[in-house]
């Protein structure tokens, strides 16, 4: 009892060390992260914090362009922020006329202030999730603080559920640690920190992702000899189906109001990951049914958050293409937007291989995750593998060469090395044979078959 409780402390000492090392080289930059949308953002939630449209729009331009000078110290090569190219009171003169000029030409209600056009600015009206998560922090830090607040805690809670993920899994605590660990040193760390609404439509990715693995396990040992003990390791063996379906659906839901295409995006790569595992089970003639619920929920959701959005009149793939072709709808529409969307297509994913083969950090890690689909058999693979489609279908609806050299539209694919890697940590687990043992001799009498079974159930964790 007194090994297994340290060894408790110990997992719970390397969470709280992992978390406080990130806290601390986040601290070398509170500031310097706003991209252009952060002002966006940044002013719906003062609004609704009761502020005034132009008083919001007012201290949001004061922090981007504060934000805006402050250069990146980091070495790491996806904390890249662009390097000033205008001074601080350029760019607080630049905005400020191209809020007078939209005020003059129409912009003139809505929780954002009117940094574009009205019907640009729709797109982050149509995403009041985020907003309203960061009132709390701005109001009780102030902004820049509570910015910064806001991205630790999404972080922090992304990381958490990917432990978590693994732990559920079966995975043993140094494959749950080192994930936590990824997540936060790889991109998927970076997009969290930055406020933007990506980050905590990620964190609330990696919640659906742990519904989806609670709903699709075989209950691990809660022994030390599985690697599953622990505060963390327990309560991943003791939850069941119906908190992985509340995980699934809750999260969802949440993202619908984040940034619902991605949520969309993410419930049809489940649904359709999961529903090609559950016919692949049937073939083998194994059980199927619990993968063929979970992508029954999965399928569910993703037409209730489409129609949703449709309903509620967001813009939608077409208004996202015409986004694309008339730079934030500044020129006339396009009577058919799609084969120039194509074009468009063919010309960022060529240009995008090339930057990969001249950086392939995300090649190299994904062929380790490769090799762990090859070596291991987890219920955390094919969800991975769904995350990451969702993380490739983002960004194809987004073929902006703007985006080439950024992470946030499609840091949903950097969950799959986050979450196939680490098991590579642990030895391969070797499936229980179907057949019942038979009974056999030992001095003289019999063990019984089942108590073999379980013997190998162990032996192989």
């Amino acid at each position: 009892m007194p090994n297994i409780r340290r060894k408790q402390h110990l997992g719970l000492i390397g969470m709280l060390l992992i978390a406080v090392s990130l806290a601390g080289l986040q601290l070398t930059a509170v500031t310097g992260r706003a991209s252009p949308d952060t002002k966006n953002y940044l002013s719906y939630a003062l609004s609704l914090s009761g502020e005034s449209r132009e008083e919001a729009g007012r201290q949001a331009i004061a922090y981007s362009c504060a934000s805006g000078q402050h250069v990146s110290l980091s070495p790491v090569p996806w904390t890249n922020r662009k390097t000033v190219g205008e001074s601080e009171e350029q760019c607080v003169r630049r905005l400020n006329d191209s809020v007078a000029y939209w005020s003059r030409h129409g912009n003139t209600s809505g929780m954002t202030a009117p940094f574009a056009n009205q019907r640009f600015m729709a797109i982050f009206e149509a995403r009041p999730g985020y907003p309203l998560f960061l009132v709390p922090f701005v109001a009780a830090f102030g902004i820049t603080w509570g910015l910064w607040l806001a991205g630790l805690v999404i972080a922090l809670a992304g990381s958490v559920c990917v432990l978590l993920t693994l732990r559920a899994a079966g995975a043993s605590r140094r494959a749950g640690l080192a994930a936590q660990a990824l997540y936060l040193a790889l991109p998927t760390g970076t997009v969290a920190m930055n406020p933007l609404s990506d980050g905590l439509s990620l964190a609330l990715g990696t919640a659906v992702v742990l519904g989806c693995v609670l709903l699709l396990r075989d209950r691990p040992r809660t022994d030390g000899e599985s690697g599953t003990g622990g505060r963390t390791g327990a309560w991943a063996a003791a939850a069941g189906p119906r908190t992985g379906a509340a995980l699934v659906a809750g999260g969802l839901v949440l993202m619908f109001f984040v940034r619902y295409s991605q949520a969309v995006l993410l419930a049809a790569a489940l649904a359709g990951v999961l529903l090609l595992r559950a016919g692949w089970l049937r073939q083998k003639r194994r059980q199927f049914t619990p993968v063929l619920r979970a992508a029954g929920l999965c399928a569910g959701l993703t037409v209730c958050v489409y129609a949703g959005a449709h309903l509620l009149g967001w813009p939608m793939g077409e208004d996202s293409a015409q986004d694309l072709l008339t730079h934030h709808y500044q020129r006339p529409d396009l009577p058919n937007p799609w084969p120039e969307f194509f074009v468009q297509e063919g010309v960022f994913w060529s240009a995008w291989l090339r930057r990969q083969a001249a950086s392939p950090i995300l090649p190299v890690l994904l062929a380790l995750s490769a090799w762990a689909l090859l070596r291991r058999r987890s219920v955390v693979l094919p969800i991975a593998l769904a995350a990451g489609a969702a993380g490739l279908l983002n960004q194809a609806g987004h073929p902006n060469l703007g985006q080439l050299y950024g992470f946030r539209l499609i840091v949903f694919l950097w969950l799959l090395p986050v979450l196939a890697i680490p098991l590579l940590l642990d030895r391969p687990s070797r499936e229980p044979s179907p057949v019942p043992a038979q009974p056999e001799e030992v001095g003289g009498g019999q063990r019984d078959g089942t108590v073999a079974v379980a013997h190998q159930v162990r032996e192989g964790a």
